[in-house]
C-alpha cells in the first residue's frame, strides 16, 4: 500500500513539472495568458486580443509554449484565431514573429496561402538602459487568388532600450524598461509596397509579455495597446 502511494505521489510531481515549467524564472502553465487591449490616436478602444497558452512542453532544456491568439472588434465580436510559438532557455524569450502578424490586419493576406520563417523576436530577463537587442524578421511566400506569387517582409531593426519608468494599465502598476525599435513591412505582388513605422514596447522582466506598446508613422502616433488583464 505504501509503495503504490509513493507511486502516486511520483505521478502526481510528474505531473506538475509537465504542466507547470519556468520561462525566465516565471511559472509557466497551460491555460495561463492575457489580454492586450487596443486603442486608437484619439484613445478610442478598437478591439482586443487574447493570447493563451495552450501547452506547455520541454524540448533540450528549452521551455516551449505553445499560444493562441484571439482578436476581437471594438463591440468584442470575434475576428479570428491563430496559433505561434514561444522558446524560454536560459535568460532569452524568443518568440515567433508570426505572433506579429497574426496580430494585425492584413487584408492582401487574408486569402493567401503562405510558407513564413521566422527570425525570432528575443528579449532576455534583464534590461540595461542604452543597450542594444537582436533584429527580428518574418519572411514569407505564396501565392493568392488566380495563382499570383506574394512576398511578405517585416523587420524590426534598431532595438534599444532607452529609458525607464513606472507606469500604470489597467492590469496594474510597473516598473518598465521603455525598447524602441524601427519596423518595416513589405508586400510583393506585381507592385511592391513597403511602409515604416517605429515602434515602442514597454517590458518587464518578470511578466514577459508587453505591458504597453506604441506604433508611429513618420513620428505620428497611429495607435497603442495596453495590457488588460492577466490570468
Amino acid at each position: 500500500m505504501k509503495r503504490f502511494i509513493s507511486f502516486l505521489f511520483v505521478l502526481s510531481l510528474l505531473s506538475t513539472y509537465i504542466q507547470a515549467q519556468k520561462c525566465m524564472g516565471v511559472n509557466v502553465k497551460s491555460g495561463m495568458g492575457f489580454e492586450m487591449t487596443n486603442y486608437n490616436a484619439k484613445d478610442k478602444p478598437t478591439g482586443k486580443i487574447l493570447y493563451t497558452i495552450k501547452e506547455v512542453t520541454n524540448d533540450n532544456g528549452a521551455t516551449v509554449m505553445k499560444m493562441e491568439l484571439q482578436s476581437f472588434d471594438a463591440k468584442d465580436k470575434p475576428q479570428m484565431t491563430n496559433s505561434y510559438q514561444c522558446r524560454c532557455k536560459g535568460n532569452e524569450l524568443m518568440i515567433d514573429m508570426t505572433a506579429m502578424m497574426a496580430s494585425q490586419e492584413n487584408p492582401m493576406l487574408k486569402d493567401a496561402q503562405m510558407t513564413f520563417t521566422s527570425n525570432d523576436l528575443i528579449y532576455s530577463d534583464s534590461y540595461t538602459v542604452g543597450s542594444t537587442l537582436k533584429d527580428a524578421s518574418l519572411n514569407g511566400q505564396g501565392t493568392m487568388g488566380g495563382g499570383m506569387n506574394i512576398s511578405y517582409g517585416m523587420t524590426l531593426k534598431s532595438r534599444k532600450v532607452v529609458g525607464q519608468e513606472s507606469l500604470t494599465v489597467p492590469a496594474g502598476t510597473f516598473n518598465v524598461y521603455k525598447v524602441t525599435s524601427d519596423m518595416t513591412i513589405s508586400n510583393k505582388t506585381v507592385i511592391n509596397l513597403s511602409f515604416d513605422f517605429q515602434t515602442v514596447s514597454y517590458r518587464v522582466p518578470e511578466v514577459l509579455w508587453d505591458i504597453k506598446t506604441e506604433t508611429y508613422r513618420k513620428d505620428k502616433l497611429m495607435g497603442y495597446s495596453l495590457l488588460t488583464k492577466l490570468f
